[in-house]
This record gives structure tokens, C-alpha cells and sequence, in this order.
């Protein structure tokens, strides 16, 4: 009889664990965001109970746990290569990039478990949801963002490296980046969402947006994208009880002077998606609302994206496919943007007055936003913008294989790469790089270069047995060509992964090349007048000995030259 009592005393107890782990603390106290233990201990349990869901190691992370991602299939097929021959779309969401912005974590817990109890996964589309990105971050629970409104405790922006991994998508520091791209390029997502909180002005919304930048995604995938897709989720939203709004960039102090479309560089998560042909969103809730709202706010969100791809999936996977095909046979490619101020749109804009009134702490006239007046008016939106700097493909680019880290990230972005087979001298355009502008304190841990300036030449170079060569007539030209052109403002020689071609390995002395330097005027006239005119228009910090050594058969060819070879001709490779 004790045995029998026992068994039931553990059977009620599992049953008991089973129940709970369907409810997550966020519903039980609304002001609370889940632990990173609770999140995994959730979800380990709904991946016992559920066979349409799968919870996937993907790599580690910089604090030593791995990057794990959900996947959700109505038919139990886990197998990416299969699901895309099945023509299903994929939407990948990401939660905690920022672990103090922890609405998506929560959020995603209680979608995941409501499609899993309703059975409700769409039969032609595949949900995959990242838990928590930045683990490193959520375990380093406390109060850092002061201006918030809940919950009551939450992770910490910076991970392990106290690296912000919204800047970490090309330059790729952290195990985190890497494992997210690796899951990235293995499921090869549609649709992409990362979960986010804004921080800035007081308004009336719960919920702003980002979307893919109009101008920078792909015009075939920009197209759909602006005349559908946003549209209705605008709509859905708006009908849920939560009105969108651009998110709030503003030109000026506040809302009114109007407000700028974001411009996601690749190191961003939805400019990396963009290289990649992926439609991205940022969902950003409004720090100033009360955390519940924003954690439902999310969750409608997601499964209004997730309902609009189901509605669409033939055409988004067609429309993707066209993309794919014209970024493959693209000739010229935007490197930088500016934005027009001559043209923009306007946006019904619920917003609260801004007020001044004297600061209790410094005495000095202070910025507020007054809740008691709110108002509807229109605003300008500036979101058009154009390329600053473009720049003709090469037929392939050349990589010397020293430089592992380089062709370690290609190869994880699923760039297809041959080498060559014997040593060979090629006749390439080559960089030099004549300018650039350095940070003076380091960003991210980089001393990030911009405006970099070149001057190109026509050389006969030599590479060898086992160097890359990266053919630009893939659909990953995007991710190829604006990693590798140096002037590109996320360029890996902008995030310092070239600094070694910076210095000058040899130099001279003085007294001795002196005798050497006149001796080369005098036997090279048109040298001689070279310098008479560089003489004459430097004439302060000018030196005369520098100029003719940087002008002689002494001078190292290869300071200041980029590594990586344009190939501009057609012509037969050896290769592997």
C-alpha cells in the first residue's frame, strides 16, 4: 500500500511539473521576466511533450553555454535542405540580442507553447526561434537600464566579452556571432525577427518598427515588402489594439522636426539579413510602457508576421527567388548611403507635447513630455536613401589563404570558394589604400575605419597553392562584395582585419640614403623635376629624402597594398 501511495505521490508530481512548465513566471506576475535557467528548463520540458518541436544545440556561446534554437514543423521534418524542397518559408526570430530588452524571451515562450497546445503551426511554414542570443548577458540579471519601466529585474546589453552583439555581425568576436550565423546559413530564413525595446521620446504607442530600409534590401524583395507586407501588419496590429509607428529617430529634439528611416549597416542583425536576401524587422516596444503591455504587444506581433508569411508563402518564395537570381548577376553595388532631405512622406503620429521646465538637479531648462496633452498630427518621414558610393564587381576576388579569419567567415555565410592549384602569377587590379579616418577611441573594440580612400593599380601578383578564389555570380554577392571592397562601411578592412598592411616593414637611414637619393636624381631627370614640383606645392613638413625613397626602386611594393585581388579579366585558373 506505501509503495502504491508512492507511485501516485510521483505521478501527481510529474503531472504537476508537466502543468507548470506550460505557464512561465511573466503569467503568473506580469512584472517579471524569466530566469535563463526557467527559460531552458521550458522548453526542455515542451520539447519531451511536443514531436513538432525540436530544441537544437547550435555552437557555443562566449560564456561557455550553447547558442540553442526552437524549431517548430507541423509535418515533424527538421531537415532545413529539406523543408526549403518542400518550398516552405522559414521565419527565424531572435530574442535577447539585448537581454535588457527581454520582452521577445517571454513573449516567444508563451507562442511557442500556445501553437504546440492548439496545434496551430502552419503546414507551410517553419518556425525557428532563438531563446536567448546573448545568454552571456541574461545571466547578468540586475537594473542597468534606468530609463525603463520594468520588469522587475533583467538582463545586462553587453555579453561575456561586454561586447554589444548588434554590432558583432561582421567582425564576428564573439562565439555568439558565430553560432548565430551558423544557424543563419544552415535554415536560410525568409523572414527575420529580432526583438527589441527603444530607448528616446515619449509618445503614445507601445510598439515602434523597423523594417528592412526600402532602398538598401533588394528592390524585388523592397517592393513586396512595402506595397504588402507592411501594410498589413500595420493593419493587424492597429486592429489587436496596438497602433505602429516607424521607429522614432528623430531629426531634431523631438518627434515634430520630423523623423529618419534607420539605416542598418551589415554589423546590425537586419542589415546582415538584407546582405542575405532575408526580409528583416526590429520590433521595438517603448521603454516608458509598462513591461506587460509590451511583452503582448510583441507576442501579437510575432504571430501576426507569422500569419502574414503563411498567407504569402508562395510569393514571398518566389519573390526571394528573384532576388536571389538578379543580386547574382548584379554588376554595380552600393557601398555607402546618405539620406535625401529633399523628399519624405508624413505619418499621422500620436505623440505627447514637449515642454521645458527647470531641472531640479542641475537648475539648468530641461526637456519633457507632457502625458496630459496628447495630440495626433502629421510628421515628415525621411526615409529615402541613396548610394554615396558604389562600386563595379569584380569577375572574382583573390585571397591569399593567410588570411584565415577572412576565409573562415566566407565559408560560414555559405560562400562558395575554389583555390588554386599550383603557384600563379595574376594580372589584377589592386588596392592601395591612401587615406582613411580612424576612430580615436576604440568602438566595440575596434578603432573602425572610414572614408577610406584608394588608388588602384594593374599588377602582376603572385599567389600560391591553396590561395582562394570567390567567383561574384552567387546569390551571396551582396555578403562577398561589401565584406571585401575596403571602402565599404562594414567592410572587414574597416573593422581592422587588414591593420598588418597599415605599417611599413622597412625604411632607411638618413646619412646613408642620402648619397643614394641624390645619386637617383641624377640619373632620372624627370624624378628630379617631380620633386621639384612636389618641392613647391608641400612646402611645410615636407621631406624631400621620404619622397624619393616612396618614389624608388626601394620602396616596398606591397605597404599600404590590399591582399585581396581584383580579377577584372576573363582568364583560365588552375584550380582545385
Amino acid at each position: 500500500m506505501m509503495i502504491k501511495k508512492t507511485l501516485i505521490l510521483l505521478l501527481f508530481a510529474f503531472v504537476a511539473q508537466q502543468s507548470m512548465a506550460q505557464v512561465i513566471p511573466f503569467e503568473k506576475n506580469e512584472k517579471v521576466s524569466s530566469t535563463y535557467q526557467e527559460l531552458i528548463d521550458f522548453y526542455t520540458l515542451l520539447d519531451k511533450k511536443y514531436d513538432q518541436m525540436r530544441l537544437m544545440d547550435y555552437g557555443p556561446t562566449d560564456i561557455g553555454k550553447p547558442l540553442q534554437l526552437v524549431v517548430l514543423s507541423k509535418d515533424k521534418v527538421f531537415d532545413p535542405v529539406l523543408i526549403r524542397k518542400q518550398n516552405k518559408r522559414i521565419v527565424l526570430v531572435n530574442n535577447g540580442i539585448h537581454p535588457g530588452e527581454p520582452e521577445g524571451i517571454d513573449a516567444s515562450m508563451m507562442l511557442v507553447r500556445d501553437m504546440l497546445e492548439k496545434n496551430s503551426i502552419p503546414e507551410n511554414v517553419v518556425i525557428c526561434i532563438i531563446p536567448v542570443y546573448n545568454i552571456d548577458g541574461m545571466l547578468n540579471r540586475g537594473l542597468s537600464r534606468v530609463n525603463q519601466n520594468g520588469p522587475e529585474a533583467y538582463g545586462f546589453r553587453g555579453n561575456y566579452q561586454n561586447l554589444d552583439l548588434n554590432r558583432d555581425f561582421i567582425k564576428s568576436d564573439s562565439k555568439n556571432s558565430r553560432s548565430f550565423q551558423q544557424i543563419f546559413n544552415t535554415w536560410q530564413p525568409d523572414v527575420f525577427l529580432d526583438n527589441h525595446t527603444s530607448n528616446g521620446a515619449d509618445y503614445q504607442y507601445t510598439m515602434t518598427l523597423i523594417a528592412s530600409q526600402k532602398d538598401k534590401l533588394n528592390a524585388i524583395l523592397s517592393n513586396y515588402l512595402s506595397a504588402k507586407m507592411l501594410p498589413e501588419l500595420y493593419s493587424k496590429m492597429k486592429n489587436s489594439g496596438y497602433d505602429l509607428t516607424p521607429y522614432v529617430n528623430s531629426m531634431g529634439e523631438t518627434p515634430e522636426s520630423g523623423i529618419t528611416g534607420f539605416l542598418e549597416t551589415p554589423r546590425y542583425s537586419s542589415g546582415y539579413a538584407a546582405l542575405h536576401n532575408t526580409i528583416g524587422f526590429i520590433p521595438e516596444t517603448h521603454m516608458l510602457k509598462p513591461f506587460n503591455e509590451r511583452v503582448k504587444s510583441t507576442y501579437l506581433f510575432m504571430n501576426h508576421a507569422i500569419a502574414t508569411v503563411q498567407k504569402d508563402a508562395q510569393l514571398i518564395g518566389e519573390t526571394k527567388k528573384k532576388a536571389d537570381e538578379a543580386v547574382k548577376n548584379q554588376l554595380v553595388f552600393p557601398l555607402r548611403w546618405s539620406l535625401n532631405t529633399d523628399t519624405f512622406t508624413t505619418f499621422s503620429f500620436k505623440g505627447y507635447e514637449a515642454k521645458r521646465k527647470t531641472s531640479e538637479v542641475s537648475g539648468k531648462s530641461r526637456l519633457y513630455y507632457d502625458r496630459n496633452e496628447p495630440f495626433e498630427r502629421e510628421i515628415k518621414v525621411f526615409d529615402d536613401y541613396k548610394p554615396s558610393l558604389t562600386v563595379n564587381k569584380p569577375i572574382a576576388y583573390v585571397i591569399p589563404q593567410a588570411w584565415q579569419k577572412v576565409i573562415d567567415l566566407l565559408q560560414l555565410n555559405g560562400v562558395e570558394m575554389k583555390r588554386l592549384k599550383s603557384d600563379e602569377s595574376l594580372d589584377l587590379e589592386m588596392y592601395y589604400i591612401e587615406d582613411y579616418r580612424g576612430g580615436s577611441t576604440p568602438y566595440e573594440g575596434h578603432y573602425l575605419k572610414s572614408q577610406v580612400k584608394l588608388r588602384t593599380e594593374n599588377q602582376k601578383v603572385n599567389f600560391y597553392a591553396g590561395d582562394y578564389v570567390v567567383f561574384t555570380n552567387q546569390i551571396k554577392n551582396r555578403y562577398i562584395v561589401e565584406t571585401l571592397e575596403p571602402q565599404g562601411v562594414d567592410s572587414f578592412f574597416a573593422w581592422d582585419f587588414f591593420d598588418s598592411i597599415i605599417g611599413q616593414k622597412e625604411h632607411f637611414s638618413d646619412y646613408v640614403f642620402e648619397d643614394v637619393a641624390a645619386q637617383l636624381l641624377k640619373d632620372d631627370p624627370d624624378l628630379a623635376e617631380r620633386l621639384r614640383i612636389e618641392k613647391e606645392k608641400n612646402i611645410a613638413n615636407f621631406s624631400a629624402l621620404d619622397w624619393v625613397y616612396r618614389n624608388s626602386k626601394y620602396y616596398e611594393k606591397t605597404h599600404r597594398r590590399y591582399p585581396v585581388g581584383r580579377l577584372i579579366s576573363a582568364i583560365k585558373l588552375d584550380l582545385e
